[in-house]
């Protein structure tokens, strides 16, 4: 992955290049298009089981880093956060099974990443953390990444 100063702004694309460098292996593609989702909506039902305000707030400053990358994307994630809260709100689920949930999907993107033989983007920078939903979204969309390796 090409390291880059932390004030240099990046394109979407540049991001989804960046982080297609360490999910190349087909299975490890799999298991993120999986858990990549299933730990975002975790983290919103951990968090409107505990101060629904603050989620709220959280998730609105996300999809803001989300419009600042693209338009579309931000629309799309958007959705997907709606979707979401609509289903915790249906979901008879606390803290500790969102806790559990959120465990597991973490258990499963590390053995794709022990599979792929590359550590996890966000240890080089934690926005990848947010990036990985928009790969996944990209790569569920039908549309192509080119990784910057």
């Amino acid at each position: 992955m090409a390291s880059r100063k932390r004030s240099e702004k990046r394109s979407l694309d540049q991001w989804l290049a960046d982080y297609a460098v360490s999910h190349q292996n087909p299975i490890n593609k799999k298991i993120h298009w999986l858990c990549v989702p299933t730990i975002f909506v975790s983290i919103l039902g951990m968090g409107m089981s505990v101060a629904a305000w603050f989620t709220i707030v959280a998730a609105m400053l996300v999809a803001i880093f989300y419009l600042r990358l693209s338009t579309p994307l931000f629309i799309a994630m958007g959705m997907f956060m709606l979707i979401s809260m609509a289903a915790i709100a249906l979901l008879p689920l606390g803290f500790k099974a969102w806790a559990a949930i959120f465990v597991v999907a973490w258990i499963g993107q590390f053995i794709g990443h022990k599979l792929e033989g590359k550590k996890p983007s966000f240890f080089e920078d934690l926005q990848f953390l947010l990036i990985g939903p928009a790969w996944v979204a990209h790569t569920l969309m039908g549309k192509k990444i080119k990784s910057s390796a």
